[in-house]
């Protein structure tokens, strides 16, 4: 089953430029810009990090045709439900990759990520880079 909107974990942009491979032209390369999805916490992990400006500013473009998850009260109220049920049951995650989680639910969002810290929140569907 193909998704219709991916929400890309910023992990993905990382592992790609790791790589020495653009992460616009691989994630255009297998979906459409109208597919993905970005939300305020993966935007800030990525651009914070880039050191280049001209790769900083590519992306921030990029990030700009994404659909962007916005993050409500409605949204950090679900986060810390789901952090305080999660880690009853001994799950403790990042708070970072909850409000990721909670923002993909939203948008009806699949996750393309390389971070397993998503296996532990039912209510999301992964899928998994090919790097």
């Amino acid at each position: 089953m193909k998704p219709e909107s991916v929400l890309v974990d910023s992990n993905v942009f990382m592992d790609y430029m790791k790589r020495g491979r653009d992460p616009v032209r691989e994630l255009l390369s297998c979906y459409d810009s109208t597919d993905l999805v970005t939300c305020g916490v993966v935007k800030a992990e990525v651009l914070r990090g880039i050191k280049s400006l001209k790769a900083r500013a590519q992306l921030e473009s990029f990030f700009d045709l994404m659909r962007f998850a916005p993050t409500r009260v409605m949204t950090w109220d679900q986060t810390w439900k789901r952090a305080w049920q999660l880690d009853r049951k001994g799950r403790v995650l990042p708070l970072t990759d909850l409000a990721i989680a909670t923002c993909a639910i939203a948008e009806e969002a699949w996750i393309l990520t390389s971070d397993h810290h998503f296996d532990h929140i039912d209510e999301v569907n992964i899928l998994r880079p090919d790097f």
